[in-house]
């Protein structure tokens, strides 16, 4: 289909006569048509009047895939799992009022993890505002300095210089969605009545069709533009990047827009440089080790070996992205008086150590570049570490086959083992976090993890899969009791969804993280204010949402039940665990597996 039949197909349903019978209903119309001109694909819906001309023009888009959500809290992280997963800006529409600070949370989690967000709230029009009219808050700034732009839109006009104002804000506000840096965007709205369109009015002074597509006729998709410019800066740093021979890559969580890319483009740094690679388990690369066979995965038991924390300190560090979630590697590399880069093109300090660091603002591709051809062999250095990783391997590989009880870390172990190729699997905070970084295995698998680590919440972990779910087909959710019962109301979209989701629920009845610190010792408070279990069956819990229930017994079972994925639907995989015996296990297995290295 040509540009020409495309638009015209567009255009018939975006400026028919109901969304040209008033002005609130064109300024609507017109909102939606640029955007999906832009690239807008998905909007994410909570009902409510104040924003009757928004919801009802992007609702009839006919290019627009757009969900009814009613809690505005769980709308708004199953639009950040949509975004996470596409990459591209999703919108969020709700109504005045407290509606709007319900999306807060997945604003601050969309600014710190640099997802892309496009907020529109609805809002009272001036002359109703600090009089106490109902549902009225100040929404101007609203969410402060968590978001890359907000602005206050004016009241919808006819006007032609202000239609052309429109466009303009719109366009701006996409490209501030996605650069300098990816993250959200907040655009006020407010309305004055009549709020509904109508079917009756004649208003012959309203723009006609023809006048509004002269107006946006030209709007089109932002051209991307990527650096491609290496300095004699940037190869002085290579040439001393090259001459260490004992260097460290350290790859933190990430979501990259192209995993294959990612993985490609840090395995042949890694194989140039002769530098072994320690990776994070929420970062793509442990699915990729045929492009670098350089990685390692199980840092965790190997610096844990005391002789081995001093003997394998590096003289340079290569970080790329955020750090690991791992506290003994973070402890680690406070110690080391070591060089050290972080390559991260965001505009952020992703250096929680304080470390003396340079920070390149390059992407990974550009880093590739600069490195060249160098093809070093492997060095002694990265030898040693992957002697120890492959001795670790095949020792934790002993001990999860010989684990005859539930233990939580098995199933992680298990999913990077039996899930099917190209699975996408999001992982909750806190323990299943720590679990997937220790025991998942490094494959071939292209297992894409996706994750909320920007501010480590476990509020909106449901809505989050399921959004990226909702773009992605299949996908698991691996979660604790907490983390799953903090965003039931994420199960209300059930009736709109049209992927799978198997949430594999680790149920140790509370927060199992906290049986790991120190404060475990003193109970009371610890299993009240801190641990805080739940009484709550979850299979009735699935049968008050509609949704398939699974009591697993034992993790033989699971590993059965993993192997292959339904097409549609939500499932509950429940696994009840002992977090006290877990502890201890994990404890006695990084002794042992440490000790003997």
């Amino acid at each position: 289909m040509n540009n020409q039949s495309r638009r015209g197909k567009v255009v018939a349903k975006s400026f028919d006569k109901l969304s040209c019978s008033n002005k609130n209903s064109i300024w609507g119309a017109m909102c939606a048509e640029i955007l999906v001109r832009l690239g807008l694909r998905h909007a994410v819906i909570s009902p409510g009047s104040r924003s009757t001309p928004l919801t009802f023009a992007f609702s009839r888009h006919p290019n627009i895939e757009s969900v009814a959500l009613i809690d505005e809290r769980s709308a708004s992280f199953f639009a950040l799992g949509i975004a996470q997963k596409k990459q591209q800006p999703v919108l969020l529409i709700c109504t005045s009022g407290t509606a709007t600070a319900n999306f807060y949370p997945a604003i601050i989690e969309a600014s710190e993890s640099g997802v892309p967000l496009l907020v529109m709230t609805a809002d009272r029009p001036p002359e109703l505002r600090y009089c106490h009219s109902g549902q009225t808050i100040d929404q101007q700034k609203l969410y402060g300095t968590y978001t890359n732009m907000s602005i206050e839109i004016s009241m919808p006009s006819v006007d032609y210089a202000r239609l052309k104002y429109l466009r303009q804000t719109l366009i701006h506000a996409w490209e501030r969605c996605r650069y300098p840096a990816p993250g959200p965007v907040h655009l006020n709205f407010p309305f004055r009545d009549p709020l509904s369109p109508s079917d009756t009015v004649n208003n012959r002074s309203l723009p006609k069709e023809k006048d509004l597509l002269s107006i946006i006729d030209n709007v089109t998709p932002l051209i991307e533009v990527r650096e491609s410019c290496i300095t004699d800066e940037m190869m002085h740093l290579s040439k001393k990047i090259r001459a260490i021979d004992r260097g460290l890559i350290i790859v933190g969580p990430n979501q990259p827009q192209s995993a294959d890319n990612f993985a490609s483009c840090v395995g042949q740094i890694a194989i140039e440089l002769g530098w072994p690679t320690l990776t994070d388990g929420l970062s793509p690369l442990r699915g990729f080790s045929d492009v670098n066979p350089y990685l390692v995965s199980h840092y965790h038991f190997i610096l844990s070996n005391p002789n081995l924390f001093v003997s394998l300190r590096p003289k340079a560090v290569l970080g790329i992205g955020p750090l690991p979630a791992s506290k003994i590697l973070r402890t680690w590399l406070e110690k080391i008086p070591a060089i050290t880069w972080i390559v991260d093109n965001s505009l952020n300090n992703v250096d929680g150590l304080h470390r003396e660091a340079t920070h390149l603002r390059i992407s990974v591709d550009t880093l590739r570049a600069i490195i060249g051809k160098n093809l070093k062999k492997q060095t002694p250095y990265c030898q040693e570490w992957l002697k120890l990783e492959k001795r670790v391997t095949k020792n934790i590989n002993k001990k999860m086959r010989e684990c005859n009880f539930s233990y939580e870390g098995k199933i992680a172990w298990l999913l990077s083992k039996y899930l099917p190729p190209k699975t996408s699997i999001f992982v909750a905070n806190s323990m299943p976090i720590r679990d997937v970084e220790v025991f998942w295995s490094v494959n071939n698998r292209r297992i894409r993890p996706y994750f909320n680590r920007g501010a480590n919440g476990i509020d909106g972990t449901l809505s989050s899969a399921l959004g990226v779910a909702q773009a992605n087909k299949k996908t698991v959710l691996l979660t604790g009791d907490l983390a799953l019962l903090h965003d039931t109301n994420g199960f209300l979209i059930n009736s709109h969804f049209k992927s799978h989701l198997s949430i594999i629920l680790i149920n140790n009845n509370g927060g199992g993280i906290f049986e790991n610190l120190p404060v475990a010792k003193f109970n009371p408070p610890f299993e009240n204010y801190f641990v805080t279990p739940q009484k709550v069956s979850f299979k009735k819990l699935a049968a008050a949402y509609g949704i398939e229930y699974v009591n697993v017994k034992t993790l033989n079972e699971l590993r059965g039940i993993i192997s292959v994925l339904p097409s549609s639907g939500i499932r509950i995989l429940e696994i009840k665990t002992n977090r006290k015996k877990d502890v201890r296990y994990l404890n006695d297995l990084n002794y042992l597996i440490a000790n003997n290295l």
